[in-house]
């Protein structure tokens, strides 16, 4: 059912929920990262990529990642510029500092598909949250031939400078005037795998492959504890940007938990997609729009109430 209540009336609702919750379930899907100014197409393709999109006719970064190279050399050059600018560098946007300072204060846990650790750099705790995909940040065996994973940060700012690229003082990754990225990195930075010496890959789901090592279990028993601990409480079950890829893993689940919990609510903030089952749709909140601009509204309404307090 899709909802097409007054939005201020939406906004001022989901705001009375969140200040009524006992606790806080963030869902967080990938429009939350496109809204955070994470895209994959237009100018910020061409400006890291346009030398792979001249050459191999890419439109979009995801065409380029699955893209079977002739080298690990030109492999790894497109993936340490695709990891280093949708990991290591800042969202564009301050979509998840709002939303950090809207539950700062609460009871909250996230779950999230996104691979990109905005959460972590806008100040979230991170034993707060579970990864359930895997992370950008991390390299895993391809085979694999153990369940173990690898930070990868300092592997990838060699492999983008080695590029001809430069980072400046804030992270942000550049190219002097004048200079042409190379698209291969040298031989000796491509990484493989310590125990078996296979290449390494990046900790992503895709396949059977993927690894959970004991960070991703401790964080999945985590998350089942906080939902096991506030049974029959006051939850808002906040969903941001949530689509239909992987729907079992949030948006199914939030609808079922808050179908079997009277006292929960339902939130979904997405934009184009946000629905509600007919059975919890008393307890549903749908605001259709861009998560960060909903997200900034209930800001301001908030800062704007503590004023006049």
């Amino acid at each position: 059912m899709k909802f097409t209540d007054n939005y201020s009336d939406k906004i001022r609702h989901l705001k009375e929920s969140l200040e009524a919750a006992e606790a806080v379930v963030i869902g967080a899907g990938a429009g939350l990262s496109t809204s955070a100014g994470y895209v994959y197409t237009g100018e910020r393709f061409r400006r890291y990529f346009g030398d792979f999109a001249d050459k191999y006719g890419f439109r979009d970064m995801y065409s380029g990642g699955f893209y079977p190279y002739d080298t690990l050399e030109e492999h790894w050059a497109y993936w340490s510029r695709y990891i280093y600018i949708n990991r290591y560098m800042d969202a564009p946007k301050p979509v998840y500092n709002r939303l950090y300072n809207l539950v700062q204060d609460k009871d909250y846990f996230v779950l999230t598909t996104n691979v990109d650790h905005c959460f972590q750099k806008a100040g979230f705790d991170k034993h707060r949250l579970f990864y359930t995909q895997g992370d950008y940040g991390l390299f895993q065996c391809s085979v694999p031939c153990h369940q173990e994973t690898y930070d990868n940060e300092e592997i990838i700012k060699a492999m983008v400078e080695a590029q001809g690229y430069k980072i400046d003082g804030t992270g942000q990754l550049f190219l002097p005037e004048g200079t042409k990225p190379e698209m291969a990195v040298p031989t000796a930075l491509i990484p493989h795998c310590p125990k078996c010496g296979a290449p390494m890959t990046m900790n992503l789901r895709a396949d059977n492959t993927f690894v959970e090592d004991e960070g991703w279990h401790t964080a999945a028993m985590r998350y089942s504890e906080f939902i096991r601990r506030h049974e029959g409480m006051k939850i808002l079950f906040l969903e941001l940007g949530v689509g239909y890829n992987t729907p079992g893993i949030i948006k199914y689940a939030f609808w079922q938990m808050t179908d079997k919990n009277p006292k929960a609510v339902y939130a979904c903030l997405n934009y184009g997609d946000a629905y509600a089952p007919k059975e919890i749709e008393d307890r549903s909140i749908c605001i259709d729009g861009d998560v960060g601009e909903i997200l900034g509204r209930l800001t301001f309404s908030q800062q704007s109430e503590e004023m006049l307090i």
